[in-house]
């Protein structure tokens, strides 16, 4: 069975964001790249919520070396995507797919299909979802 990996940049006191929703206090540096391409690179879906679904299809689309790193680039834009969200009608990011729901039929579905491991890159809304199912 496929599992679902949780990546998340949390603050040390719990907070995904500032106040304002910024993100900009995390670092990006070299670890920082070696861990998300060593990650990327044992899955083969990447799950999101909403807000970070239009962040992250808002800047991959047009991400380009050698601000980004090409291998991140190839995997954020060619995977098959999964957003979850009861707010959006429709997704246009290549390879997305929308599901309105988290439910636990869904997650078993997706879970027992063969194939890599899957992602969630932020989205703090997904994993409490998936706890409160009982997936852990």
């Amino acid at each position: 069975m496929r599992k679902i990996i949780a990546s998340e940049m949390v603050t040390l006191d719990g907070f995904f964001a500032g106040p304002n929703g910024e993100i900009d206090w995390f670092v990006w540096n070299e670890e920082m790249a070696k861990y998300a391409i060593d990650l990327v690179s044992t899955v083969d879906t990447i799950l999101f919520g909403r807000v970070t679904y239009e962040l992250m299809a808002s800047y991959w689309p047009s991400a380009s070396p050698p601000t980004e790193d090409p291998i991140i680039i190839d995997k954020m834009n060619n995977l098959p995507k999964i957003v979850f969200s009861n707010t959006l009608e429709r997704v246009e990011w290549k390879n997305t797919r929308l599901i309105k729901q988290v439910t636990a039929e869904e997650i078993l579905k997706m879970k027992n299909q063969p194939g890599k491991n899957m992602v969630i890159y932020g989205s703090g809304s997904i994993v409490p979802s998936l706890m409160n199912l009982g997936f852990n």
